[in-house]
């Protein structure tokens, strides 16, 4: 290689960059925390950015239902701004259905513990004798059974008052918090409208500042890269919510078949915690269980066996093939994704890694095909075992 003028800048660019990669490993806990520190500032910001592309999903789709026609500046200025009130109207629904149909039904159910524990336990008890009438040893031994329930009064009152007191200890902290989240909150929600109504101008001049500062080709592939993740994220997040009100209306309609309790509660708590990919259910579920037990254990029981069966309908024939066939992912790649995702970010990782894997999945499938292109293979030899 020549040591020309471009040849040595790229030598120097590559030396620097390998400085800076090995001083920032030397130190790495003052980067991290560095990032975390720019991560706070930003939050606003990011927060804003993520609660947009929510809302732009049912805005988009009100655009075309409402105002599917060309229309002039003024007009469709005022088409943006009506689609996006109802949105935001659409999603503050969803948020007050789960807060005030979910919450004061949980709060019961762990107010009644207290006063219904010794007769549930004793209602256990009942049926177990009931069903161990072929099982001596089995009935024998409960009816043998003793609880001393003073104690475990006296414990469930100790543990009342420890967590009263740490919740008072603690107001303070929660408060400033509560306060400071709220003021991010609105900061975001504000900042998120802004890109709302503007988005085509932003895309516009980042277009401009993309291929003001690089080249023609480097831009045309940074454009393509955006275009791709911006439908694939898209289709995923519109997705995400058809499957969730999907799975909640089968969870409600089965539920009233079978008559359990709660039925509506549960159903849009499952729902709306189904956004978390495949086992988001389960968590709705758990809660589900935990208050359909202080009404019937038996029902309980039922309950958990039609959820695992929805479950594993939804999880194993209409999730992976609805939403791989929408974004482009074989449904085996989707449940790595959901894997890796969930070992990696927890919930976060799940609900972005299926989109970044779809993202991955197309440009390897395009770069694959365009060298096996360039090297005149045929498809027939990459298609035979």
């Amino acid at each position: 290689m020549e040591l020309s003028q471009k040849n040595m800048k790229k030598i120097l660019l590559m030396v620097m960059v390998s400085i800076l990669f090995y001083s920032g490993l030397q130190n790495l806990t003052s980067v991290i925390n560095y990032l975390k520190s720019i991560f706070a500032l930003l939050s606003p910001l990011i927060m804003g950015l993520a609660i947009a592309f929510i809302l732009n999903v049912p805005m988009k789709m009100l655009e075309r239902v409402l105002f599917p026609l060309p229309q002039k500046a003024i007009i469709k200025k005022i088409s943006r701004i009506t689609c996006l009130l109802l949105s935001i109207i659409m999603a503050a629904a969803i948020i007050f259905l789960v807060a005030f149909l979910v919450i004061p039904e949980m709060v019961d159910t762990f107010a009644i513990i207290k006063h219904t524990a010794p007769a549930f336990f004793t209602e256990i008890q009942i049926w177990a004798e009931k069903w161990s009438a072929q099982l001596p040893e089995l009935r024998q031994w409960i009816v043998n059974l003793q609880f001393d329930w003073d104690k475990i009064g006296s414990s469930i009152a100790n543990f009342i008052k420890s967590g009263t007191s740490t919740v008072l200890s603690s107001a303070l902290a929660a408060v400033s918090s509560i306060f400071s989240g709220t003021v991010t909150l609105v900061m975001s929600i504000i900042f998120a409208i802004y890109i709302l109504m503007s988005k085509e101008k932003l895309t516009y001049q980042a277009k401009r500042v993309i291929y003001a500062f690089l080249p023609e080709k480097s831009a045309d592939r940074i454009v393509y890269i955006s275009k791709l993740s911006y439908k694939t994220f898209y289709s995923f997040v519109a997705i995400q919510f058809t499957e969730a009100v999907i799975l909640g209306a089968l969870c409600f309609i089965g539920m009233i078949i079978f008559r359990f309790p709660h039925a509506a509660t549960i159903s849009v708590l499952i729902g709306f915690t189904a956004l978390i990919p495949l086992v988001g259910a389960f968590i709705g579920a758990a809660l589900g269980v935990f208050m359909i037990l202080m009404v019937s254990p038996i029902k309980a029981f039922w309950f958990i066996v039609f959820i695992i069966v929805l479950q594993q309908i939804e999880g194993n024939l209409i999730y992976p093939r609805v939403v791989g066939t929408s974004i482009g992912l074989p449904a085996i790649w989707v449940f790595a994704a959901v894997i890796l995702g969930g070992s990696t970010l927890g919930i976060l990782g799940m609900m972005v890694f299926v989109p970044i894997c779809s993202i991955i999945y197309k440009l390897i499938g395009e770069s694959v095909s365009a060298r096996l292109a360039s090297k005149d293979i045929k498809t027939e030899k990459t298609n035979s075992i």
